[in-house]
């Protein structure tokens, strides 16, 4: 360690309480610099990883960012269904591959109730072409069975072999449940940080099953029991979207333009990617806001830096001649003061670091469970490090400001100055 930092950190150290505030005051800036940074990139990832390996998304007609979010995010509810025949023609189409109908429309505690058959566990893909995976037990079979995610078992401690009340809407009160046909849990799926995990599954079937007698959301009294039911044969009339899978990349916008043109009902036909990227541009004002915000925070604390040293150089200014006479040039004077500031930014960056990795520590499962976004605690990216090199940068720029007044003193201060 070189001379001029020896003394750099001796001096802090005899200021000890000023360094530790002007520290903190450098750490928490970076905190909230790095983790709005870091939230922002992991949530548009999430986003991004939510669904992959689907060429379209086939919903009633509407704007695209409304489709993506009920049919994948579970936001909203679909402004049209979609006749069963039409989900037979186009998974029947020569181009398409495979085809997953969604059915949507109840919940459970909080929970959205999905109805599908055995194509979305075969088929259904999310973050890098992963497929769904059983953590316990297996798909439904049986009428009356379901397939939880597992943030649905976590949240209320449910197992294999549960049995649980769905009810009709997104409201789950007394008079909206379908009380006497209740689902045994039979599979709980592994987590995938997506809503998938904060999904209820069940077949087709049982979704027309459990709405005989009901009418526009209100039980009609004549409702049958669920032995009576398990006797009938259902067959779907009506989905909410469904996901496709084509042969080939090349036919997608083939197919989209024949589904987005279809006469017997109106339909629309969307990319994933595509959506997913107007639905980040319409939060791109709230990510630009943060942003903003995080940094003029890091303009806050590096002038609270630069206030703490202008002050502390009055009270120095003894010291500083006595280094002067002591044989100390100017420039000496000016690195000792540059290098306080870089030190006091070094520290509260490393500080900021931890402090950052631990809140995230704490705060990950919490954003996970309530927004299903994943924030993976890995290394720091290159763009991360380059904001920490501007955080660095800017901190050794303020050193300049105080350095620059000691400079220009001379011993005409003398040992004898005037308070």
């Amino acid at each position: 360690m070189s001379i001029t930092l020896k003394l750099a950190w001796k001096s802090l150290l005899n200021r000890k309480t000023t360094a530790l505030l002007t520290i903190l005051t450098v750490a928490i800036s970076v905190i909230l610099l790095m983790g709005v940074e870091r939230i922002r990139t992991q949530a548009k990832s999430s986003f991004a990883n939510t669904i992959s390996g689907t060429d379209l998304i086939v919903g009633g007609r509407s704007g695209q960012v409304n489709l993506l979010l009920y049919s994948v995010f579970r936001i909203g509810n679909a402004t049209n269904n979609i006749d069963w025949k039409s989900f037979e023609e186009f998974s029947n189409h020569r181009s398409v591959d495979w085809a997953i109908p969604i059915s949507l429309g109840d919940s459970h505690r909080g929970f959205r109730v999905m109805g599908t058959n055995h194509s979305y566990f075969e088929h259904y893909q999310y973050g890098q072409k992963q497929h769904l995976s059983l953590a316990k037990g297996e798909e439904f079979d049986g009428l009356f069975e379901t397939v939880i995610g597992s943030d649905v078992a976590k949240s209320l401690g449910y197992d294999i072999g549960t049995e649980i009340i769905i009810a009709h809407g997104i409201s789950d009160v007394g008079f909206s449940r379908h009380e006497n046909t209740p689902f045994k849990v039979v599979g709980i799926l592994a987590p995938t940080g997506t809503p998938v995990d904060k999904t209820v599954h069940v077949s087709l079937e049982a979704i027309e099953a459990i709405h005989v007698g009901w009418e526009s959301g209100a039980n009609l009294g004549n409702e049958p029991s669920k032995e009576q039911l398990l006797q009938m044969d259902f067959q779907p009339k009506q989905i909410t979207a469904m996901l496709i899978g084509l042969k080939s990349k090349i036919q997608t916008f083939a197919l989209q333009r024949q589904i987005n043109t279809y006469k017997q009902e109106p339909l629309s036909a969307i990319l994933p990617g595509v959506a997913l990227h107007e639905l980040w541009g319409m939060m791109s004002v709230a990510e630009t806001a943060l942003l903003i915000v995080s940094v003029f925070v890091v303009v806050a604390g590096l002038m609270g830096m630069l206030s703490s040293l202008l002050t502390s150089l009055q009270e120095r200014r003894r010291e500083m001649a006595i280094l002067r006479a002591m044989g100390a040039r100017p420039r000496h004077v000016f690195t000792l003061l540059v290098s306080e500031a870089t030190v006091l930014t070094s520290i509260g960056i490393i500080c900021g670091i931890g402090g950052m990795y631990a809140m995230l520590a704490i705060a990950a499962p919490i954003i996970t469970a309530n927004y299903g976004i994943n924030i993976a605690l890995s290394g720091i990216t290159s763009h991360e490090w380059m904001l920490l090199g501007f955080v660095q940068l800017a901190g050794v720029i303020i050193g300049f400001f105080p350095a620059l007044r000691a400079y220009r003193q001379s011993l005409s201060d003398g040992m004898t100055i005037r308070i």
